[in-house]
């Protein structure tokens, strides 16, 4: 029976969200029948690597955000011999760089927010471009540390005097329009969902809480959108050099009409899997039940070493 240890938990600030999507990749995984090993992480790197002693057939990767998703607890199951979920060392450290991956996406021909980079005291003085913008960490996922600046808005001093995320800041053109994402398994982009959420910004709540936010699936938009959002998801996987299941999101400016402007804003390595997740519900549409899903990802990982 192959062995299997679920990290989950992490000392991100998506912690919460780990340790849900940890708890059901555990339950998942037993139900498939393997021998699960359940390790929830904190910032003792000691401890981790005694869980994972004697050493499992497969590490499933329930991380998320700094330390589990950016190559760093990768680069330990690299150095220890053990196979791995999801995204290796190189993929999952440039996908959680905006800056970075929105370079490469750029010099690939897939469509991105125009932006800059400027530094947290910046945005304290000055607007960094003009309204309305949205400013972003650099390595955060789940929407932490996000805000829209709109016209007259005066939170912005506010957002840069309190920033706790590094130095930098991202900042990008507000793209106006609908939340779509993209699933990929592999080499098979999945399905468009239509992410409606309910007080109009996407945010962490929207994302985790109880009816934070409604998935239209698959998207009621234009069919040359939907063919267009498949394959820029599935050339950003590529691109970025990833492996097993990735989630691109987008934003879909259709307020002139359709078919709209597709401006991809990132590739998740480390989908969540919590009850409210995208991944999992674009893949039981499509008739993947959650254990197959997380089963699949085993299976990949015993491809890989």
């Amino acid at each position: 029976m192959t062995r299997v240890a679920v990290l989950y938990g992490g000392v991100s600030a998506e912690r919460e969200v780990s340790l849900a999507s940890g708890a059901q990749v555990v339950a998942a995984l037993r139900a498939a029948r393997f021998d699960v090993l359940p390790v929830e992480v904190d910032g003792d790197l000691r401890r981790l690597v005694a869980a994972l002693t004697p050493t499992p057939d497969v590490v499933f990767n329930a991380l998320h955000g700094r330390f589990g998703e950016d190559g760093t607890v990768q680069g330990l199951l690299d150095w220890l011999g053990i196979p791995y979920t999801h995204s290796g060392v190189r993929a999952s450290a440039l996908a959680m760089d905006k800056v970075t991956a929105k370079t490469l996406f750029a010099a690939a021909g897939l469509p991105v927010a125009a932006g800059r980079v400027v530094a947290a005291e910046t945005l304290q003085s000055a607007d960094p471009m003009p309204v309305p913008y949205v400013v972003k960490p650099v390595g955060e996922g789940s929407s932490v540390g996000v805000h829209i600046v709109h016209p007259g808005d005066n939170r912005r001093a506010l957002i840069g005097s309190g920033w706790r995320y590094g130095r930098d800041v991202l900042a990008e053109e507000y793209v106006p329009g609908r939340e779509l994402t993209v699933g990929v398994l592999e080499d098979r982009a999945l399905l468009v969902t239509d992410i409606v959420a309910a007080h109009g910004f996407y945010d962490y709540e929207a994302k985790y809480a109880e009816g934070g936010s409604r998935h239209v699936l698959p998207a009621r938009i234009h069919p040359d959108t939907t063919r267009r959002a498949l394959e820029v998801a599935l050339a950003a996987h590529r691109v970025l050099g990833c492996r097993g299941a990735t989630r691109a999101d987008f934003r879909y400016d259709d307020t002139k009409g359709e078919p709209g402007r597709l401006v991809l804003l990132e590739v998740n390595t480390q989908p969540g899997l919590t009850p409210t997740s995208l991944l999992p519900e674009q893949a039981a549409h499509l008739g993947i039940g959650f254990s197959e899903l997380c089963a699949w990802m085993v299976e990949r990982a015993t491809c890989r070493v």
